[in-house]
């Protein structure tokens, strides 16, 4: 998994604003149909 921080400013209330974009290519397709499997499974869908 990745972050991006960017426009980052100080702010006199929380010292510090900034904007973070994360994104996760690593699970990608594979890895989240193997989640909603076991999701299914885990709820007696089959």
């Amino acid at each position: 998994m990745a972050v991006a921080i960017g426009r980052l400013r100080a702010c006199p209330v929380m010292h510090a604003k900034f904007v973070a974009l994360g994104h996760n290519t690593v699970r990608g397709a594979a890895g989240a149909a193997i989640l909603n499997a076991e999701l299914m499974k885990a709820e007696g869908f089959f």
